[in-house]
């Protein structure tokens, strides 16, 4: 809030530190003047729409098509090596993929296209921002999916969707009419932080988006890093406005829920069966497919470049593999690759911490749960990082903070906390409290129960929770580069740094270290209690 304070006063021509003392409305006159700035905001404002509509269409079609299937479970397997995958990394892979030199033109060319050379398309940083929607929507999808899987668990899916089977109806219809309707009002919350995120980003706006002109975040960004600090003031009454445009696409969102809503009550009470979906199941299942491809082969793209001596068009493969690239940037690497650890694990560690204690309050006092408060944890997912990051950096200037690596790791926190949160919730409430029971009756303490039986049981759930704030801790761009002031850089704002570079192998390289550090934490929270619990059966499964 303090944040947002920060950014709208600078937004009304108040902020001493400029010399400016008085209110005025010049700032907005100069954002509305500056060159395609609605031009700016209504792409930022169809991104969010159409990434949202997509992915959550894409989750949904796989859901009602192939829930209670074996390879529905199978592919569940997929979601969280996906889900790990930075935004930044994942936009790298869609651009070595998709781009007129990609490894997508270089499987059909010469004989299928008949170029000797890279056409002149703009297949990546294309005016209408289709490049931009395609690298949101692979990322956007498996995280609905986990949301969308959390929430059946707790809607009896699976037995509605038998008996709507029972009843006659075909699967894909059975499960949007008997599920789909209690399901959506779990996940409307993490939809609308999808549209938020679509229509305020800035990492994968400057790999994939539209440039002349950018989305508004991307501009927005450029403003406040002008070194004409006057610019300062427009750039925060833009920041007002994207957070405006925000609250637009909650409004258009909320239009489309009520359209939707009527059309399928009257669809839902029509008796209409469809007993034959067979090629619609297939088309969904195809679609998830593709999307998980072009995600996995645009992540092996960036990794044959991150090796490749040598790789002209069209060859499909490199000429070559070798560790040059790797041994002329170690030094390099290095401080980015430190800062990056101690932010992740500072801000997890800070994030561990007062979810448990959180949570293990709420297990103690029996007021409740505090699903209420789930609004106010999604905040900082819903409101755009530009609309208060701004007035942190002020703020943070103000106080002589900026650069700070306690500064930087407690706004990593902020986004880091909803993730850990709602990861450990779950697992956390559902611990069998008798167990608590059994531990106090032996005459252990409540504190010794928590610490030597409650955690060590929980620690399946506590590593998964660990490696999602790790991850989502090392893909922060915008907090990094705005309260650290260029001073702290990580591996994320190092590889977005270069997207406007020309060297693919270096830009790769930075774009596989920051994916292969998330999968290795992840990789942690399976071998940690499998190695823990390595002969104990029961405990496993109870963790």
């Amino acid at each position: 809030m303090a944040g947002l304070a920060g950014t709208l006063l600078p937004a009304f021509g108040y902020l001493p530190a400029l010399g400016r003392g008085g209110f005025s409305l010049e700032p907005w006159h100069r954002f509305a003047a500056l060159p395609g700035i609605w031009t700016s905001v209504g792409r930022s404002l169809a991104t969010g729409i159409a990434t949202t509509l997509v992915s959550l269409g894409i989750a949904v079609a796989l859901c009602a098509a192939w829930h209670g299937t074996a390879w529905f479970r199978h592919s569940q397997r997929l979601l969280a090596p996906l889900l790990s995958v930075p935004h930044a990394a994942a936009a790298f892979g869609i651009s070595f993929l998709l781009a007129p030199s990609g490894w997508l033109m270089r499987w059909i060319s010469p004989s299928l296209t008949g170029f000797a050379r890279p056409p002149d398309w703009l297949t990546v940083h294309d005016p209408h921002g289709i490049s931009l929607t395609v690298g949101l929507v692979v990322k956007e999808v498996p995280f609905l999916l986990i949301m969308m899987l959390a929430a059946m668990a707790q809607s009896d899916a699976d037995r509605s969707r038998r008996v709507a089977l029972s009843f006659g109806y075909g699967p894909m219809t059975g499960w949007l009419k008997g599920v789909f309707p209690r399901l959506y009002p779990q996940i409307r919350l993490p939809v609308l932080a999808v549209l938020a995120y679509g229509i305020s980003v800035v990492d994968v706006a400057m790999i994939l988006g539209p440039t002349n002109p950018h989305p508004l975040a991307v501009r927005l960004v450029r403003l406040f890093n002008d070194p004409d600090l006057s610019w300062r003031l427009p750039a925060s009454a833009g920041a007002m406005v994207q957070g405006v445009l925000v609250g637009v696409g909650i409004v258009i969102w909320t239009g489309l829920e009520r359209w939707v809503r009527a059309a399928g009550s009257r669809w839902v009470v029509s008796g209409r069966r469809h007993p034959e979906d067979r090629a619609l199941r297939f088309a969904a299942g195809a679609v998830w497919v593709l999307a998980t491809g072009l995600l996995i082969a645009g992540l092996a793209a960036m990794g044959l470049w991150a090796f490749a001596d040598g790789w002209r068009f069209p060859e499909v493969w490199p000429d070559r593999l070798t560790w040059t690239t790797w041994e002329r940037h170690a030094d390099g690497l290095r401080a980015p690759l430190v800062n990056t650890l101690s932010l992740a694990l500072g801000a997890t560690g800070m994030a561990m911490l007062l979810a448990v204690g959180l949570l293990e309050a709420e297990a103690r006092s029996e007021r409740g749960s505090w699903t209420r408060f789930g609004g106010l944890l999604y905040l900082p997912l819903i409101v755009p990082q530009v609309a208060f990051l701004f007035g942190a950096q002020i703020l943070l200037l103000s106080a002589a903070m900026d650069g700070r690596w306690l500064a930087v790791a407690w706004m990593h926190l902020v986004f880091v906390f909803p993730y850990v949160f709602l990861t450990l919730s779950g697992a956390y409430r559902a611990w069998d409290r008798r167990f608590e029971s059994v531990g106090m009756c032996l005459g252990a303490s409540r504190f010794g129960v928590f610490l030597r039986v409650k955690l060590p049981m929980l620690l399946r759930a506590l590593t998964a929770a660990a490696a999602v704030g790790f991850s989502v801790s090392v893909g922060q761009y915008l907090p990094t580069l705005l309260i650290g002031g260029g001073r702290l850089p990580t591996i994320t704002t190092e590889a977005v740094a270069l997207a406007a570079g020309g060297d693919l192998r270096v830009i790769a390289l930075h774009a596989l270290v920051q994916m292969a550090l998330p999968l290795m934490a992840f990789g942690l929270a399976v071998l940690i209690p499998g190695w823990q619990f390595r002969n104990r059966r029961a405990l496993q499964a109870a963790s």
